[in-house]
């Protein structure tokens, strides 16, 4: 008996099962004397065993492989053939005599296939058959396969048989076309140009839009010279294959009789229905527009979605920006509608310039409060001493809060003006929260002794809310000068001041300050959240090392998120003094705090930690083991060594 004659009577048993697994074992093994009758289980009627047939045959491969599935191509059996193409697309090119053999098939449909397998072998070889296919087959459909596929193989050799079938039957020129457009030869150029008036207008698209991709520089001269007589749809697309040769810059080569023509046919492709042809028509503008190319992109703009045409709408900001400041943008600004003003703000602030500023200022009373809001912010950009007056105006004028806020980020923190003191101060006292943080923040930024003295008297209010400003800002400005307010408000009744007072203080953590100290002294404070604020912020006074102490102490918190608190702080320092007490906080009943000081030990690494860790891992909880093996991987990976 042969070696393999088992394993072939279950190929042919009949049996679903066996032909199935009997397949399978015929791929893994590479067993070529298997292929006829795994050729043969390709026409089951099975899904599984075909399945397993087509991965076997893929899986053997070679010219046994190729001449066994070819026959296949004839079958009625679609799943069959199917299968076959797809066997013969991946090992076809193991046997390529077969493969051109096919391609002189009496039958057409053959020959088709062939021509599609063939371009799927990746192989100079294969240039040559389809081409003598594509210029000699009678059969149109094989013609245009051939094509295709030699678009697919992407070999430029294949670019002078491409070129000569361009006078081939319309159908067959839609794949030649595209072929060429993927092979990219310079050769084709000329080709392509040669057949554009003697095509349909449809093919003469395809021209163009090819040339376009091919990028040649020498096309250029004589798509533009087929602009003045080519139909409006084929002109947008030379306009559109033009600007994707040269790019922005080199339409400025261009002389003035082929700039000035060019511009009016990109204005007229703005209104194309296709939006690549559109982008293109902005792109180009950018370098050979003027003011009428301002105001057409300016409107195509803003017919433009902001949410579903971001980057077309970016584009075009992009290009009005490059062409600077307009009649186009100065009327949209002035009185355009709602989306044109808002555009024009954008580009505006892009632009910048004392001229922008001074347009901005000058309008900003007529629009609405939308427009008002951009304006603002595209002044909080652009804007020097000259708008200086102008916010202060805005302050005493305007009421509404986006706008108020952009007026005192200015004053405040951009130009630092003192003068506009009273002003800032007293919006301190606004309804609307955001606006009272603005002055806020602007009061800190000018940080005047005045300013100071100011909020020192605030500090004492009977207002929680004023002393809580007044804390934030004196912790901001000098605090070392301001202790007296800070100690103070560290015992304000109000948890919330004490926490922003426990902020103010930290700042005052070098080695000569009193930070730690004060801070310490709410260590047992009665809110929850203000003893974390302190824990938090002992473990930043990382250059004391007292603080260790400190958040040891912390350990002993009734509260677990102090003690978490505690315990990061302690890893961010690499305590390993602290190394002991974590190991009894191991014992935590909270399996959270458990769990942190795991992570905690760690991070500190160290003998301690280490075999504290190991024990870990002798316990019965898989949560804690798991972060234990964690944790020890972390400390031999710091100190170099494998697992």
């Amino acid at each position: 008996m042969g070696e393999h004659d088992e394993l072939f009577g279950q190929l042919q048993s009949g049996d679903v099962e066996q032909e199935r697994e009997a397949a399978f074992a015929a791929g893994e093994a590479r067993i070529e004397e298997a292929v006829p009758l795994l050729a043969k289980l390709v026409q089951s009627q099975n899904l599984g065993v075909q399945e397993a047939a087509d991965r076997a045959l893929r899986r053997i491969g070679g010219p046994a492989v190729v001449r066994a599935v070819a026959p296949l191509l004839r079958s009625d059996d679609p799943p069959a053939r199917n299968i076959a193409m797809d066997v013969m697309r991946e090992v076809g090119d193991q046997d390529f005599p077969t493969l051109v053999a096919l391609l002189h098939d009496d039958d057409p449909d053959m020959r088709i296939f062939a021509s599609d397998i063939i371009g799927s072998t990746d192989n100079l070889m294969a240039v040559d058959p389809l081409c003598e296919a594509l210029l000699k087959d009678p059969e149109v459909n094989v013609r245009y396969q051939a094509a295709v596929s030699l678009g697919a193989l992407g070999k430029p050799e294949a670019a002078k048989c491409l070129n000569k079938a361009l006078a081939d039957d319309e159908w067959v020129q839609f794949a030649v076309i595209e072929a060429l457009a993927k092979i990219r030869d310079e050769s084709s150029v000329s080709a392509l140009i040669g057949a554009l008036g003697k095509s349909s207008d449809l093919v003469a698209s395809m021209i163009v839009d090819a040339l376009g991709e091919i990028g040649n520089v020498k096309a250029v001269t004589m798509l533009i010279k087929r602009l003045d007589d080519s139909p409006a749809a084929l002109r947008n697309k030379i306009c559109k294959s033009v600007v994707k040769i040269l790019g922005g810059k080199s339409l400025t080569l261009l002389s003035d009789a082929e700039r000035v023509k060019f511009r009016d046919y990109l204005l007229a492709a703005l209104s194309d229905e296709d939006t690549e042809i559109q982008d293109a028509a902005v792109h180009g503008l950018a370098f050979v527009g003027g003011t009428t190319s301002s105001q057409a992109i300016l409107e195509l703009a803003g017919a433009l979605d902001p949410d579903r045409d971001q980057d077309r709408l970016e584009l075009a900001i992009t290009t009005l920006t490059a062409m600077g400041l307009s009649e186009a943008l100065k009327n949209a600004l002035t009185s355009g509608e709602h989306a044109l003003s808002m555009i024009a703000v954008e580009v505006l602030s892009r632009i910048g310039g004392p001229e922008v500023s001074s347009l901005l200022m000058a309008v900003f009373w007529k629009r609405d409060r939308d427009v008002q809001r951009e304006i603002v912010q595209a002044l909080l950009k652009v804007g020097g001493a000259e708008a200086v007056e102008f916010f202060q105006d805005v302050l005493a004028r305007n009421a509404d809060g986006t706008v108020l806020k952009g007026a005192l980020a200015f004053l405040g923190q951009k130009m630092r003006v003192v003068g506009a003191s009273d002003a800032i101060f007293a919006l301190l006292s606004h309804p609307y929260d955001d606006v009272k943080e603005a002055a806020l923040d602007a009061c800190v930024a000018l940080g005047t002794p005045e300013m100071a003295s100011r909020f020192k008297e605030m500090a004492r209010s009977d207002e929680p809310i004023d002393r809580l400003m007044a804390v934030f800002a004196l912790g901001k400005i000098e605090p070392e000068k301001n202790l007296v307010e800070l100690k103070a408000a560290l015992e304000d009744e109000i948890p919330d001041i004490r926490k922003v007072a426990i902020e103010a203080v930290a700042g005052l953590c070098a080695p000569d300050g009193e930070g730690l100290k004060l801070l310490v002294s709410r260590l047992s404070d009665e809110s929850r959240e203000v003893r974390i604020a302190v824990v938090e912020q002992i473990g930043h006074c990382c250059s004391l090392s007292e603080g260790t102490t400190y958040l040891v102490q912390a350990l002993d918190d009734p509260d677990d998120w102090v003690r978490i608190r505690a315990l990061e702080a302690l890893g961010m320092r690499t305590a390993r003094e602290a190394a002991p007490r974590l190991v009894e906080l191991l014992e935590s009943p909270n399996k959270l705090v458990a769990l942190k000081v795991v992570e905690t030990l760690g991070e500190i690494g160290g003998n301690v930690a280490f075999r504290a860790l190991l024990e870990v891992l002798n316990g019965s909880d898989p949560e804690l083991t798991a972060a234990a093996e964690d944790a020890i991987s972390k400390i031999q990976e710091e100190q170099g060594v494998g697992h």
